[in-house]
């Protein structure tokens, strides 16, 4: 039978070893659970500019440790697709979500159904029905839809035809860059005599343009609500030998096949810059781990890229030695 000094030298052993455990796990490193759990709600990964925005996402996530991504979601398009993957980070229960929307009717419950959970949440780019969100980050899309109808009037002084490639019909940013090309034109003699859904896509562009193309559609300028579309619809004018007809676009990315290069090779008479937000998102995500106070409707400028700008604007926009974009 131990001794009682033994015992009590024993108890003292296992005192010390127990706050020697303790002091080491007040100093370790924050775990994966200290971590402010962050999903973000893709609408379609196939477009450029969407592609560009996760790789920029990504990269701003990383520059706070205490930040935690978790796999981008891709809806594909498809909206009943995003509503799942929206429902599925309530019911993770992550700390915020971010929310692309495809569509913003069938996002709406969705996006509700996360502010009932107590889930702050970020619309990034396109809006949804309801203003049950922490922060809405995007551009003014009639804003640059104008401008670029400003820009179809300076290139065509006599008036002309217009085709307009547009984008998902039910997008709130189509519905503007519709909106603001066409209050631009009104009154300039210049109509717009073709205009069809190409879904943001270029093959989609490419296939609509040879079919105006094809069946000898008059066309002097072609508007088109972003720039993979754009350069869907060069490659058609290219392939019908109808080259030097211009072509407006929408996104200027600054990635080798972007719309700033495009200008600059000229095959893009011009492009306006539409920042992806992703710094102001991340920015916003820290605000609201630290529950500082957030800017609930932040509005992005842009920039109209030419021939003239294009290489200090691609210098200033390239992020491709911080995303491999």
């Amino acid at each position: 039978m131990p001794s009682p000094r033994r015992l009590a030298l024993s108890t003292l052993a296992l005192s010390a070893v127990a706050v020697l455990g303790a002091a080491c796990a007040a100093n370790a490193p924050e775990s994966s659970d200290d971590q402010f759990v962050v999903g973000y709600s893709q609408s379609n990964n196939a477009e450029p500019y969407r592609a560009q925005l996760n790789l920029q996402l990504q990269y701003f996530v990383k520059q706070h440790p205490d930040l935690k991504l978790l796999p981008i979601t891709d809806a594909h398009q498809d909206s009943a697709t995003q509503v799942s993957h929206v429902q599925n980070f309530v019911q993770q229960k992550v700390d915020a979500l971010v929310v692309s929307p495809n569509e913003p009717a069938p996002l709406t419950a969705a996006v509700q159904q996360a502010c009932a959970a107590g889930i702050p949440v970020i619309i990034l780019d396109r809006t949804v029905n309801t203003d049950c969100y922490s922060a809405f980050i995007g551009g003014d899309n009639y804003v640059i839809g104008k401008l670029a109808g400003e820009a179809a009037v300076q290139a065509l002084p006599n008036g002309g035809n217009v085709a307009e490639l547009r984008g998902i019909l039910s997008s709130q940013p189509q519905i503007d860059r519709d909106q603001g090309f066409r209050d631009a034109i009104a009154g300039h003699n210049i109509t717009i005599t073709e205009q069809q859904e190409a879904k943001w896509l270029k093959a989609n562009a490419t296939a609509v343009m040879q079919q105006w193309l094809s069946k000898g559609s008059r066309i002097d300028l072609v508007y088109s609500h972003n720039d993979d579309m754009a350069l869907g619809a060069q490659l058609a004018v290219q392939g019908a030998g109808r080259e030097g007809m211009p072509i407006i676009g929408i996104d200027g990315l600054a990635i080798p096949t972007g719309g700033i290069r495009a200008v600059q090779n000229g095959q893009l008479l011009t492009t306006y810059v539409y920042p992806t937000g992703a710094e102001q998102a991340v920015d916003t995500l820290v605000k609201l781990q630290r529950k500082e106070p957030v800017e609930k409707k932040q509005v992005l400028g842009t920039t109209q890229v030419t021939k003239e700008n294009a290489a200090q604007l691609y210098q200033q926009y390239d992020m491709s030695g911080k995303v491999g974009g």
